[in-house]
């Protein structure tokens, strides 16, 4: 899904719009009143079927829909896309699944607009470039129907009070689609630390470590050429949720505890003004447009909870290194890792000096394995989706509403993950300086119980 303005006219923004980031979390009060009862444990009455609309079928929403259309109980009932290629894929994508045809929308930009105000529209999934996520959440929870939207959930510390403020006065579901909370050793570890296995956790590490040059060969079309201005111009960790949003669940960060404040670095910028050198002629628009690349190549940062726990958070999508989000939880009796998958328990693991190891680490994962990867996790690797998050993460999207349940993730959740960005941003910007975190919950957290082992 293309962005309403031109890309050319983005790129002469974007530096504007990065200062515009740097917001402190005392923009907004967490003591604003709120406008209703709040969100959390938010419920929808119980859907026989669960009416679909998707804005945005590029490379992840197309493959949210693919999903959605081996689901029972879902009609796509509309598809929304301005480039005329993406959408024709998309419709044969629901072709070759012998679905009914859903009504099209993409004739131009604001067509998305025209969409929601069907009647027949359950949920809507927002799968566009970021800085739409938020607007086009608002718009859809005023238009009565339930949202969720791809990672981040919005930009700014404003965007992620409006989008909080909006799910409280209207009651309708606004999910961040963060699909890493659905990986196989992600429910393998929220086992372990429900089941106390653990024993109190004190300190956790996330990260979304990718290297993701070679989207930069997305000029016209495609997510490097709307995301590759937003990493030349802004500084600070833009894409966390990834990494955090599993550890965030580990620790019950909005339910009996809380973001409280942090504090980022970041690197030199060095890797993608010199891909941009390397592999595309001196007048092509990434080394004309872009002179300035400030968006360090590594960033961290640290996070300090109210409980006291501690969460180390790393972004690279630049540097040579292999794939890692880290997922690192560490408790009184024991530490779970990944990258790779590492389990070390006082008492069950032969040492508290090495990781437990070849077959003892097996039998701890089918010990520990997450009850609803065993029901669908074979089913969820057969159908693909980042080795079948995606697939577990829409299956429970539309089961909960099926049943008329909670959904995993709720509003808070997402604001919290997302709200990083901007902070960290602001953190760099000052000398590192310790910058708080809004309590999107408005106090809610302290009586919020974590997510159970959810089924």
């Amino acid at each position: 899904m293309n962005t309403p303005n031109t890309r050319r006219d983005f790129l002469r923004t974007v530096a504007g719009v990065g200062a515009g980031l740097a917001l402190t979390a005392s923009s907004r009060s967490a003591s604003t009143p709120a406008p209703s009862a709040g969100a959390v444990g938010l419920r929808a009455p119980a859907m026989d079927r669960v009416r679909v609309g998707i804005i945005g079928l590029g490379a992840r929403g197309g493959g949210h829909l693919s999903t959605l259309l081996t689901l029972d109980g879902v009609e796509i009932v509309a598809l929304c896309d301005n480039h005329a290629p993406t959408l024709a894929k998309a419709f044969a994508r629901v072709e070759k699944a012998k679905r009914p045809v859903p009504a099209s929308y993409g004739k131009d930009d604001q067509d998305w607009k025209r969409m929601l105000e069907r009647k027949d529209l359950d949920i809507v999934f927002v799968v566009t470039p970021w800085e739409l996520h938020a607007p086009m959440g608002v718009a859809t929870m005023l238009a009565g129907k339930h949202v969720f939207i791809e990672v981040p959930i919005a930009l700014t510390v404003e965007e992620n009070w409006q989008l909080v403020d909006t799910a409280e006065k209207t009651q309708r579901h606004c999910m961040m689609l963060e699909n890493t909370c659905y990986g196989r050793e992600e429910l393998l570890c929220l086992n372990l630390c429900r089941l106390g296995v653990l024993g109190e956790l004190l300190h956790a590490e996330g990260a979304y470590i990718h290297e993701l040059r070679s989207q930069m060969n997305n000029v016209e079309h495609g997510t490097g050429s709307w995301r590759t201005p937003h990493y030349a111009k802004r500084n600070g960790n833009l894409y966390p949720t990834h990494g955090i949003g599993p550890v965030a669940q580990y620790l019950g960060i909005n339910r009996g505890d809380r973001f409280d404040y942090l504090s980022s670095v970041s690197s030199p910028a060095r890797g993608r003004e010199l891909y941009a050198k390397a592999k595309f002629p001196a007048n092509h628009r990434w080394n004309t447009e872009l002179t300035s690349w400030v968006g360090g190549d590594i960033n961290t940062s640290i996070i300090k909870t109210v409980r006291g726990r501690s969460l180390m958070m790393q972004w690279d999508e630049t540097s040579p290194r292999p794939y890692s989000r880290l997922n690192l939880i560490q408790g009184t009796k024991g530490t779970f890792a990944s990258y790779p998958g590492r389990l070390v328990i006082e008492g069950e693991t032969p040492s508290t000096h090495a990781w437990a190891e070849g077959a003892t680490l097996e039998t701890l994962f089918k010990k520990y394995e997450h009850p609803l990867w065993k029901k669908i996790g074979d089913l969820a690797t057969a159908n693909g989706g980042h080795g079948g998050m995606d697939f577990i993460m829409l299956w429970r999207v539309i089961t909960c509403l099926r049943q008329g349940e909670p959904l995993d993730q709720d509003v808070y959740d997402g604001t919290s993950w997302s709200v990083l960005i901007p902070l960290t941003e602001w953190s760099v910007a000052h000398r590192s300086q310790s910058v708080d975190v809004p309590d999107f919950t408005r106090g809610r957290w302290e009586k919020t119980a974590p997510l159970g082992i959810v089924t």
